[in-house]
């Protein structure tokens, strides 16, 4: 009888708390970082956007990148991204398009992220560009944006509909194959890709006959013994780093360094 008490018992504390939420790396950078990050709210209609901003340490204004976040939202490991960018001299902004959910595990935030419509993702993408070029002051107009697994193909697509963008940079995503899109494609469009993804793989040689035909700029890299995902997995703080994703990581990060002088 006794047995069968403290059994109930146990479940119905268990019903009462509240789910894990879904954990990630890259809070000690942030804890430790010298630069201003915030959240802030961006107004879309009637709707509120939340996105989160870094601030690089300089004396003048400086250039804008959008940040798209990967098929598992807006996590620690991504705003710690924005950290690194501002380390690198321009201002990272990341909107959330989960609006703030949280998730028991990856998978949860997955099917969240794939559940978002390609109407939904334009709106997001536009009111943060929008404040990214009007509401702050510290940018000096110059607007490019990145985006990772699926938010790498999110920033191909992009281009296409942002005529004020001076660069993209896609890691790991889908490749555009629409030529009306790639005509509307104002900037050049620097690919990141591992060796070992074919899947995403398969869909460059398509993008580069198309932007070559259309005049466009398009450099996609293929970084060796890189798998999907390198630039997460490839993370010294991540607890689960993989030696081929690390080497590409840093590799990906110095020609990276390089294009974001250039803005």
């Amino acid at each position: 009888m006794k047995r069968a008490i403290l059994a109930a018992a146990f479940i119905l504390v268990a019903q009462s708390l509240p789910a894990q939420e879904y954990k990630d790396f890259g809070k000690d950078r942030l804890n430790n970082s010298p630069r201003h990050g915030e959240w802030v709210d961006i107004k879309s209609g009637d709707r509120t956007i939340k996105a989160f901003v870094v601030y690089p340490e300089r004396k003048d204004k400086a250039p804008v990148v959008l940040v798209i976040q990967e098929i598992f939202g807006l996590t620690d490991w991504l705003r710690s991204l924005c950290d690194e960018l501002a380390e690198n001299g321009v201002i990272a902004i990341a909107p959330d398009f989960l609006n703030g959910q949280k998730f028991e595990d990856a998978d949860g935030a997955s099917k969240a992220t794939s559940a978002l419509t390609t109407e939904q993702i334009k709106t997001v993408l536009d009111a943060t560009s929008d404040y990214a070029l009007t509401k702050i002051p510290a940018g000096n107009g110059t607007l490019a944006v990145c985006g990772f697994c699926r938010g790498g193909g999110w920033a191909f697509d992009y281009a296409a509909a942002n005529p004020k963008l001076k660069a993209v940079y896609s890691f790991y995503g889908n490749a555009l194959d629409d030529p009306a899109k790639i005509a509307k494609i104002p900037c050049p469009v620097y690919g990141f890709y591992g060796e070992n993804d074919e899947r995403v793989n398969a869909t460059i040689p398509k993008a580069e006959e198309l932007m070559k035909a259309a005049g466009k700029k398009y450099e996609p890299v293929i970084y060796k013994g890189a798998g999907h995902g390198f630039m997460r997995s490839g993370e010294p703080n991540n607890p689960n780093v993989r030696e081929g994703d690390r080497k590409a990581r840093d590799e990906a990060w110095a020609r990276w360094k390089t294009l974001l002088r250039q803005l």
